[in-house]
């Protein structure tokens, strides 16, 4: 039995998707546990520059069975798109599972998602509008609509039309929004179904099965650590368990069988949307990581906050997570600093944390303490070996590895896969 979970340690964006796309030849599943089309993995495979948004990255593998978990949410237009997209570029989608307890994103849950973004004005949480929160919310209050569902269109039909019952005031009453039509969106979705009901599975089933036979299983987490329901700056998260322990949960798999845990980090960090950000850089320096990174969402298309890397998280990372393995992406983007800043602690109201902060008010007013290292100054992007690297890259690495705790096994220096430092995984 051996699983390993991939996920992000700091607010997401972190360049999972082209990991996972880098090792997933070594597994026989890939899994996506949690959240649904608020996240987006941009991989480039080959000549092709793909943006994934439900599907995992091991679609791209023949070999590969991909796996949508119980834990996700799923719009099932988007899933549509998206699966349409592939098949064209080549990619068959035939091998992919969808586990029949995940939830469904209702047109209402996007009109909901929108309609409380913006009564909450400036104190906005900066969501996707993607129908993400009031699906989990849905979920939680146990009136959601699963996947299954559509394999009977008597209940499906039941159930959309007693849900949109009280939605519908809601809608109408407190945000002035016009009503959903019953039998119309039962129409779209079982329309949506016959497409999507050759893919339902029990995925629980399937995986405990594949572990039993000796089959190697990877976990993919979407969004990053600090945005978790439990565990992130809230309330400015994400509606799901995007940190280790999500996996087991969001798959139906015991968490005797995770054996590896990696987490992925930016060289620098970024967050997208509302939030505290103890290091963000809003000067020439921020700006000048957000163009060379290509710094811009890739379900949202809207560009992520940029500042210096931050210790402090990451040792919370490695914490929550159970890391295992770090590896840090875009250390090439910083290859144009003279001199490079990390966050080794933070100060609030004069007292030092070298940990996140347990309290919401602190963590928003911490004020980063930082310890300065020489640039390299050189481009490194043909770097495929850690001896490769420039020592003061080394340098960089090594502050990094001590500071997480964790030992750093893989190195990009580029988007592509093959410019990667594979250095112990």
């Amino acid at each position: 039995m051996s699983g390993t979970v991939l996920v992000g340690a700091q607010w997401g964006d972190e360049g999972k998707g082209k990991i996972t796309d880098l090792i997933t030849p070594n597994f026989d599943f890939v899994v996506r546990f949690q959240g649904g089309n608020n996240a987006g993995h941009t991989v480039i495979h080959g000549d092709v520059k793909l943006a994934l948004h439900l599907i995992p990255s091991g679609i791209m593998y023949p070999q590969i069975t991909p796996v949508i978990g119980n834990g996700c949410v799923i719009d099932p237009k988007v899933l549509l798109e998206e699966m349409k997209m592939l098949d064209g570029a080549g990619f068959s989608t035939q091998r992919l599972l969808i586990s029949g307890n995940a939830h469904l994103i209702m047109p209402w849950h996007l009109a909901l998602d929108a309609a409380s973004e913006q009564q909450l004005g400036s104190n906005e949480i900066g969501t996707t509008r993607r129908g993400i929160g009031p699906a989990y919310m849905a979920k939680s209050a146990r009136t959601g609509i699963r996947v299954q569902d559509l394999l009977d269109p008597q209940i499906f039909n039941l159930k959309v039309t007693t849900t949109l019952a009280e939605v519908n005031e809601t809608l109408i009453k407190l945000y002035g929004q016009q009503a959903f039509e019953a039998e119309q969106v039962v129409a779209d979705y079982l329309r949506y179904a016959e497409k999507i009901i050759p893919h339902i599975s029990d995925v629980s089933q399937v995986l405990n099965e594949a572990l039993k036979n000796g089959q190697q299983i990877l976990f993919e987490g979407a969004q990053g650590t600090l945005l978790d329901l439990d565990h992130g700056t809230y309330p400015f998260v994400t509606s799901s368990s995007c940190t280790a322990g999500g996996a087991t949960i969001g798959s139906g798999v015991g968490p005797t069988a995770i054996k590896k845990v990696l987490g992925i980090a930016k060289a620098y960090i970024t967050r997208v949307g509302s939030g505290p950000f103890p290091t963000e850089l809003n000067d020439e320096t921020g700006k000048m990581l957000s163009e060379l990174g290509g710094e811009v969402g890739t379900t949202t298309g809207r560009l992520r906050r940029c500042g210096w890397y931050d210790a402090v998280i990451i040792r919370y990372a490695a914490q929550v997570n159970g890391l295992t393995d770090l590896c840090i992406t875009k250390l090439d983007v910083l290859s144009c600093l003279p001199s490079i800043k990390v966050c080794v602690a933070y100060e609030c109201d004069g007292k030092r944390y070298t940990t996140v902060p347990g309290s919401q008010s602190d963590f928003h007013h911490a004020v980063p303490i930082y310890e300065e290292l020489p640039g390299w100054e050189t481009d490194i992007s043909h770097c495929r070996r850690f001896e490769e690297l420039p020592s003061e890259a080394q340098d960089y690495i090594n502050f990094i590895e001590a500071r997480a705790g964790v030992p750093v096994s893989m190195i990009a220096v580029g988007p592509d896969r093959e410019q990667t430092i594979m250095s112990g995984w």
